[in-house]
C-alpha cells in the first residue's frame, strides 16, 4: 500500500527506555514539553515493543534507549528513532529506528549494530591523555576541548573509545570541531572528522586564507532610527551577484529601516562577518553585524556593494526553506519552524563555505583571488541540508555514511536549485559551477559522472569507505542522477553505468521524495551504501508500491553503480543474478577500477597503448624486466546457465623474437582454494591488433568464482598484454 511521504515529525528531548535487567541508567536530557498524540503514543508503544523484543534491536540488559525523533505516516504507521546507551555511555553507530504498525505492534527495525554489547567500560587512558593524543592531529588555533567515553560499534568489533572534540579555528580559518576517536585502552588514535561541514574538502583551496584583520565596527547607517515601528514582514528588492535580481523577505523595523531577516521563514537572518574569522569555534548568534537598509533595496549586482552577496545568501535561505516546505513538507531544517543564520564576507579571501551545526549557521567566503563568492543557490542548499541530515538519520562523517552524508547535501542542494528555477542560475546537475573554482568554468563536482573531477568515484566497492566523504559521495550522486535522469546522453550530461546497463530516469520529484524518505525514515547514523539501497527500496515501496516503475528504477540505478541487491527488493525476495547478458561489472573499464581488483595502474587510459573501445583498457606487463600483474573480478555463474562463456578482446605486443614463450598471460578461474588455468598466451602469440578470445566456463555452473588474468614477464625485453571489453555470459 502506498503511504504519504510525511504526515508529521517531532523532535523529542528525551524518552528513556530501560531494557529489563541490571545496569546504570543513562542520564536523561533536560525535561521538555511532551509531544501530543499520536507522537507520544508512538513512542510509548515503540518503548514497549523494544522491551518485549530486544533481539530485534540487538539490545542487552545494559542498554538504554532515548527517543530523538518520531514520525507518523498518514496511515498510522510509526517510525521512532532511538539513540542507544550502554552502561550509561553513548553508543556511536548504535541508534535504531523502530517501525511499528498503526496498532503499535513491531513491524521491523533499521539499525547497523550487529550484536548485543558485552564489553568493559573501564578505560586505561584518562580523558586528558586522550585529549593530548588527539591534539597532535589539530592544525590551527585550538580553543576548548572535551572527551566523552563512548562505545564505538562502527568498526569490525565494538570498542571503548574517548570521542575527543577539539574546538577552534582551522588552518584555513574555518570554524573547527575536530572529532578524534582515541582507543580508551591503548591510547591509539583512530578515525577523525570535522563537525564543520565545508563544501570543499581540505587541501583543495587554491589560495591559503590570509589572516583576518582586526574587528570592523558596524557602519553608522546600520543603526535603526529612533522612531521605531513594530517589526513587520516586508518584501525587498535584491540585486545579487550569483542570483541576479530577486525578491527577498525582510523585517521592517521602522519607516526607514529594514533588516535582512526573514520573519516568514523562522527569522532566518543574513549577517555581515566583516571579513572576520571566529575567535573560538562557532559564530555566536550576535556575531558580525546585522545588515540594515533604509529603502529595502539591497546590493547592486556587483561586488562593490557588500550587500550584493548578502542577497545571494539570503535568497539561498529562502530557496532552501521553500524547497523543504513545499516539496517535502518539512518546516525548516530541524522541522521546528526555526530559521538559520548566514554570515557573508567571512574571513579574507576565504575560499570555502560551510555549515556549522553547533551554531546552526552558515558561513560564506568571498573566494580566493581569481575565484568568485561561494554564495550560489546549490551551495546554500547543500550546506543547510547538512543540518537536515543531522536532524534525521544523523549520518556520521566517515566511511560510507560520510559519503552518503555529502551525497545527500549535493542531491538536495541540486534539487533546491531546480525548485528555485532561477534564470540567473539555470538548474543543472553540477555543483558550484558559478563559483568557477578551477578558473576554467568547470564545477566543483559533476553528478552525471562524478569521476570527472579526478578524485570522486562513481562505482561502489568495499574500498569506497576509505575515501574522503566528498569523494565517496560520488556513488550516491551518480545513483541519484541515474534514477532521476537516466544513463547515457541527455541535456544534462552523459552518464555511464558500471555494469554496462541502460537506466531510464523517473524524474526529480519521485527521486527526491524517495531519497528524503529513505534518509528520514530508514537510514541510521552508520548506514553504508548497501544499506542505502535497502532504505531507498523500502521508501519507493512505501511511496509508489512494490510493483511500481519507481521501485524497479531504484534497484536498477543501484546496480548500475555497483551496489548489489540486498535481501530487501521490490518483489520482496532476493534478486537472482541475471540469466542473460554480461555478468561482469564495469566490463570495459570505463568506470574506473571498481569492482576489479589487481595491480595498481593496470586499468588505465595511458596513451602509450590504445583501448579497443572507449577510453580505458587493462595493460598488464610491458616493463621489459621481471614483473607480474594481476586483474580479477568475482562473478556468480547461474546453475541454470546453458553455455557459460568468458569472452574478452586481447592484444599482445612484444620485443621478444622467436617461438619461445618468455612472457605469459594466464586466464584463470579461482574456485575456493583451487585455481584452474583456462588458457595461456605468450609473446609467441603476438597480434597486430585486438583479437577476441572465448573460453568455456561450463565446469563452474552454480558457483561463485573469480575470473583472473595473470601476466608474468621475464627479466628482459618487454611484452604487453592488453585486455578490453570483457564479458561472462550464461548462454
Amino acid at each position: 500500500m502506498k503511504r504519504s511521504l510525511l504526515s508529521s515529525s517531532l523532535i523529542l528531548a528525551a524518552s528513556t527506555l530501560v531494557i529489563a535487567g541490571a545496569g546504570v541508567p543513562a542520564v536523561a536530557a533536560a525535561p521538555a514539553p511532551q509531544p501530543q498524540a499520536p507522537q507520544s503514543k508512538a513512542v510509548q508503544d515503540a518503548n514497549a515493543q523494544v522491551a518485549a523484543h530486544p533481539d530485534a534491536v540487538k539490545a542487552g540488559a545494559d542498554d538504554r534507549f532515548v527517543a530523538t525523533n518520531v514520525q507518523v505516516d498518514a496511515d498510522g504507521t510509526r517510525h521512532v528513532h532511538f539513540n542507544r546507551t550502554y552502561r550509561g555511555l553513548p553508543v556511536r553507530g548504535g541508534d535504531v529506528v523502530v517501525h511499528s504498525a498503526p496498532n503499535g505492534t513491531l513491524d521491523s527495525a533499521s539499525l547497523t549494530q550487529a550484536a548485543p554489547l558485552s564489553l568493559s567500560v573501564t578505560p586505561s587512558v584518562t580523558d586528558q591523555q586522550a585529549i593530548a593524543k588527539a591534539a597532535t592531529l589539530f592544525s590551527g588555533t585550538r580553543g576548548s576541548s572535551t572527551a566523552v567515553l563512548t562505545v564505538d560499534v562502527t568498526g569490525a568489533s565494538p570498542k571503548l573509545v574517548w570521542e575527543v572534540v577539539l574546538n577552534g579555528t582551522g588552518a584555513d580559518h574555518s570554524p573547527s570541531h575536530l572529532h578524534v576517536l582515541v582507543d580508551a585502552l591503548t591510547g591509539a588514535t583512530g578515525e577523525s572528522w570535522d563537525g564543520f561541514s565545508a563544501i570543499l574538502p581540505d587541501g583543495t583551496k587554491r589560495v591559503t586564507t590570509k589572516a583576518a584583520p582586526t574587528a570592523v565596527s558596524a557602519p553608522a547607517a546600520a543603526a535603526a532610527p529612533a522612531a521605531a515601528l513594530a517589526a513587520a514582514a516586508s518584501t525587498g528588492t535584491g540585486k545579487g551577484y550569483q542570483v541576479g535580481n530577486v525578491s527577498v523577505s525582510t523585517t521592517q523595523n521602522s519607516a526607514t529601516s529594514y533588516t535582512l531577516k526573514d520573519p516568514v521563514r523562522g527569522n532566518g537572518e543574513t549577517r555581515d562577518a566583516q571579513n572576520q574569522t571566529t575567535t573560538d569555534d562557532s559564530p555566536p548568534a550576535g556575531w558580525g553585524v546585522a545588515l540594515n537598509d533604509a529603502d529595502n533595496v539591497w546590493g547592486n549586482n556587483a561586488l562593490t556593494d557588500r550587500a550584493t552577496v548578502a542577497v545571494d545568501a539570503h535568497y539561498g535561505i529562502q530557496a532552501t526553506w521553500d524547497f523543504y516546505k513545499n516539496v517535502l513538507g518539512r518546516n525548516g531544517i530541524k522541522n521546528d519552524g526555526v530559521g538559520a543564520r548566514s554570515f557573508v564576507h567571512y574571513g579574507t579571501n576565504y575560499d570555502n563555505a560551510g555549515w556549522d551545526d553547533a551554531s546552526f549557521s552558515m558561513i560564506y567566503g568571498d573566494g580566493a583571488v581569481g575565484s568568485k563568492p561561494f554564495t550560489e543557490i546549490d551551495v546554500a542548499g547543500h550546506e543547510m541540508s547538512h543540518g537536515v541530515t543531522a536532524a534525521t538519520a544523523g549520518l556520521i562523517y566517515s566511511g560510507d555514511a560520510g559519503g552518503l552524508n555529502e551525497a545527500t547535501s549535493d542531491i538536495m542542494g541540486t534539487m533546491v536549485e531546480f525548485n528555485a528555477n532561477s534564470p540567473a542560475d539555470t538548474p543543472d546537475y553540477l555543483i558550484g559551477e558559478k563559483i568557477d573554482m578551477n578558473g576554467n568554468g568547470t564545477p566543483l563536482r559533476w553528478m552525471d559522472d562524478p569521476s570527472k573531477d579526478g578524485k570522486s568515484v562513481k562505482c561502489w566497492s568495499t574500498s569506497t569507505r576509505t575515501l574522503n566523504p566528498h569523494y565517496s559521495s560520488g556513488v550516491g550522486n551518480h545513483f541519484f542522477y541515474l534514477l532521476a535522469v537516466g544513463s547515457g546522453q541527455s541535456q544534462w550530461g552523459n552518464s555511464p553505468t558500471c555494469d554496462g546497463s541502460s537506466v531510464a530516469g523517473i524524474g526529480n520529484d519521485a527521486s527526491t521524495k524517495i531519497w528524503y524518505r529513505a534518509l528520514s525514515t530508514y537510514m541510521t547514523s552508520n548506514t553504508d551504501y548497501p544499506g542505502a539501497r535497502t532504505a531507498t527500496v523500502k521508501a519507493a515501496k512505501d511511496l509508489y508500491g512494490a510493483g511500481s516503475t519507481q521501485c524497479a528504477a531504484v534497484e536498477k540505478a543501484w546496480s548500475a553503480v555497483s551496489v548489489a541487491p540486498t535481501a530487501t527488493t521490490c518483489g520482496g525476495g532476493t534478486t537472482p543474478p541475471p540469466s542473460t547478458g554480461n555478468l561482469l561489472l564495469n566490463p570495459g573499464f570505463e568506470s574506473g577500477t571498481s569492482p576489479w581488483t589487481g595491480t595498481s595502474g593496470v586499468i588505465t587510459n595511458d596513451a602509450g597503448a590504445a583501448p579497443r573501445t572507449g577510453s580505458y583498457y587493462a595493460w598488464l606487463d610491458g616493463y621489459g624486466s621481471a614483473h607480474s600483474d594481476t586483474l580479477s573480478q568475482s562473478v556468480s555463474i547461474p546453475a541454470t546457465a546453458t553455455a557459460p562463456k568468458l569472452t574478452f578482446w586481447n592484444r599482445i605486443t612484444t620485443a621478444e623474437t622467436g617461438s619461445t614463450a618468455y612472457d605469459t598471460l594466464k586466464v584463470q578461474v579461482v574456485n575456493g582454494t583451487t585455481t584452474t588455468t583456462l588458457a595461456t598466451y605468450s609473446n609467441a602469440d603476438a597480434t597486430s591488433g585486438y583479437v577476441q578470445r572465448t573460453l568455456d566456463l561450463s565446469a563452474f555452473k552454480g558457483k561463485t568464482v573469480t575470473i583472473k588474468f595473470t601476466g608474468t614477464e621475464d627479466s628482459s625485453l618487454q611484452t604487453s598484454f592488453l585486455i578490453d571489453d570483457t564479458s561472462v555470459t550464461a548462454g
